[in-house]
This record gives structure tokens, C-alpha cells and sequence, in this order.
């Protein structure tokens, strides 16, 4: 079976430890009551892992992808995550000024992408 193309598999694996590390970073704002060490050890349990997903993808990515083009894929998905997992699990909403904000982010990647002459 052919390996999936660079690009897919270091864009996979950032989602992947963009997931974890989410969960690291704000899964425990659900749980106001555990105390706040417990909530360090669990949160650095958790970004382990992310960082098993993450260096191998900016080390896989870097023979496609300059660090500037590697860094704005990450802060791409890293808010497409938190967008995600704020609604769904924090039961937290998106407004229109959030939505701007990723907008202009989003334009901050286009310009990091387009091959200018």
C-alpha cells in the first residue's frame, strides 16, 4: 500500500496533536473542582501525547513545508480545534467577532501560502 502523500500525513498528524492538546489545555475548565496539581499531571499525561503526533509531523512536514508555512498550518487547526471542541464540549458559542477574528486569521494563512512573483 503506497504511503499518503506528505502534505496529508503532516497535516493529519497536527490535527491529531492539535486534538490532545486542547484537551491538555482546556478539557479541564469542566472540572472547576478538581484540584488545580491534579489538573497539571492530567493535562501533562495528555500533551505527551500530542507531542508524539506533533514533532514527528513538523519533521515529516519540513521537507515540504517551511517552519513559517509548518507554524500558520498549525495555528489554522489549532482554531478550527478550539472552534470545535469550545461548542461541543465547553457548550461555549462562537460569535461574530470570533468568526472575524479566525477570518482574519485565515487570510494571515493565505498570504503565508500564495507564491508571490
Amino acid at each position: 500500500m503506497p504511503a499518503l502523500p506528505i502534505p496529508l500525513t503532516t497535516i493529519g498528524l497536527l490535527l491529531a496533536s492539535n486534538i490532545f492538546m486542547t484537551f491538555a489545555w482546556y478539557g479541564h475548565l469542566k472540572h472547576k473542582g478538581a484540584s488545580l496539581l491534579l489538573v497539571i499531571m492530567v493535562s501533562w499525561g495528555i500533551a505527551f501525547f500530542e507531542y508524539c503526533l506533533q514533532v514527528p509531523a513538523n519533521r515529516i512536514g519540513s521537507t515540504v513545508f517551511s517552519a513559517a508555512q509548518l507554524k500558520t498550518i498549525q495555528e489554522v487547526l489549532t482554531l478550527s480545534v478550539f472552534a470545535v471542541f469550545s461548542v461541543t464540549y465547553l457548550k461555549e458559542p462562537l460569535t461574530w467577532n470570533h468568526l472575524v477574528g479566525f477570518g482574519f486569521i485565515a487570510l494571515g494563512a493565505f498570504f503565508i501560502f500564495h507564491k508571490w512573483s
